[in-house]
């Protein structure tokens, strides 16, 4: 394994700006002149600036004006690219021009979603695991989902997440209430229970070490880090959950990516049933990522301490804040879980896991250890001994590249880099080519120490 100092030629980067956030509102109060004589939410002062990806946007941006002539390749945020397949565009469209006639036009659905499309989500995903269709709620997306439930969930619960983790459940944590302030000291916020999941812990939480919480967010296949919790180990987070009395909010959103025996879902961990509730998406297996189709799974046998059913207060939430996803789109989703769909759909996550091995071998054959790959569109890349923003800065000054810095998704994501495989096939291709010189440059831009190239995959 190499050590990993960076060079001085690109300084270092901040992903945050030193200014303090309270003097800065001032200063824009100022600036403003008039005000109402409404304070700002509290929660949202909690805030550690701005969110991760549209951070990393800003210094494409900048990067571009910088470099206007630069050909800029993205292997940072997770964007789906090869197009949708047309047999699931010319189902919307066909449901999109009926809508201008009066045998198909078609008002409001229900908040909850299209009765045949949460039949089929529960048929396709969930066969033989006891999910029924009535339990099965079609959104606009995990992201919002996520939202949904922490609104269900209050301000009063206490939260753990695994770190790394999507940034979206803390920060949507700390905007409804159940965080404290942010520690500089140590990169968390308070009130959080963060669970080491790195590769000392394969990647799993060490439970027997873990207070308990009301709530465990956990995300498998983990984004970023792209491991999937095995069989084993999902029972262990199962047994925990049951004996702590709390709730899983279970994140599988790229399940369909996993090629051997992990779950691909909660449900299939006996007693789940009693203590989850699961999101999931179309954004990443059928390139819904602008079009917005997601689902969330609540059993009818999870109820709070005082035996009310979690599901009645779920449903309630959905229909008080939701008027249902787009019909048009709800179309496509059943097209996708067609079996000439979701055979269409495979070939694209098969073109996507062929990308993710094409960089792997980029980045292990320079000797990095490598993490993730095997069950997700994402590598995990160790940089020993940097700090992640820093790397990512000097990546993207040498080969025009953007990456997500590990700091990004939590502290224990710090001397690492999360890398996609969602990209054309050519521009994968050309980034492996810059990489590689420039890895193979490593004198001018990295000091490079140690003789190991060993690698450690997934």
């Amino acid at each position: 394994m190499f050590n990993v100092t960076l060079s001085s030629s690109v300084p270092c980067v901040n992903p945050l700006p030193p200014e303090n956030v309270k003097a800065r509102a001032d200063s824009q109060t100022k600036e403003l002149g008039h005000c109402t004589k409404v304070s700002r939410n509290v929660n949202l002062e909690k805030l550690k600036n701005g969110y991760l990806f549209p951070e990393i946007s800003i210094r494409e941006l900048q990067h571009f004006e910088k470099h206007p002539s630069a050909k800029l390749i993205s292997l940072g945020i997770g964007d789906t690219t090869v197009p949708i397949p047309e047999l699931i565009t010319s189902h919307m469209s066909n449901y999109a021009r009926g809508l201008s006639t009066a045998a198909g036009y078609r008002g409001y659905g229900l908040e909850q979603g299209n009765e045949i499309l949460r039949k089929a989500i529960a048929d396709t995903f969930y066969k033989n695991l006891k999910v029924k269709s009535n339990e099965v709620f079609v959104s606009d997306g995990a992201q919002s989902d996520i939202s949904r439930l922490q609104l269900l969930l209050g301000s009063n619960v206490t939260i753990a997440v695994q770190d790394p983790t999507f940034p979206a459940y803390i920060d949507s944590g700390v905007i409804i209430g159940q965080t404290n302030h942010y520690s500089e000291a140590t990169q968390k916020y308070q009130n959080v229970v963060y669970m080491p999941c790195g590769p000392k812990s394969n990647f799993f939480p060490n439970l027997a070490m873990t207070p308990r919480t009301d709530v465990i967010f956990f995300c498998s296949p983990n984004n970023p880090t792209g491991y999937a919790a095995s069989r084993k180990q999902l029972q262990q987070l199962v047994d925990f959950a049951k004996s702590n009395g709390s709730i899983i909010v279970f994140d599988s959103a790229y399940a369909a990516f996993i090629k051997d025996d992990s779950p691909r879902s909660i449900f299939e961990i006996p007693g789940a049933r009693e203590v989850a509730i699961e999101i999931s998406s179309f954004s990443k297996f059928a390139g819904f990522t602008g079009v917005r189709l997601g689902w969330t799974v609540i059993p009818e046998k999870l109820s709070y301490s005082n035996g009310f059913p979690v599901i009645n207060d779920f449903r309630r939430i959905v229909t008080t804040t939701f008027n249902g996803a787009s019909n048009i789109v709800q179309a496509g989703g059943l097209a996708c879980l067609s079996s000439a769909g979701l055979k269409d759909l495979r070939a694209v996550i098969n073109y996507y896991k062929e990308n993710v091995k094409i960089l792997v071998d980029t980045f292990a054959s320079a000797g990095f250890n490598v993490y993730g790959g095997e069950n997700a569109p994402y590598l995990w890349v160790h940089f020993p001994g940097s700090k992640s923003w820093d790397v990512f800065a000097e990546i993207l000054e040498n080969t025009h590249i953007t990456t997500v810095p590990g700091s990004g998704f939590g502290p224990g994501g710090e001397e690492y880099l999360r890398i996609s495989g969602f990209g054309h096939r050519e521009n994968i291709l050309e980034a492996s080519k810059r990489l590689q010189s420039f890895f193979n440059r490593g004198k001018q831009h990295f000091h490079l120490n140690g003789s190991s190239t060993s690698q450690e995959l997934n």
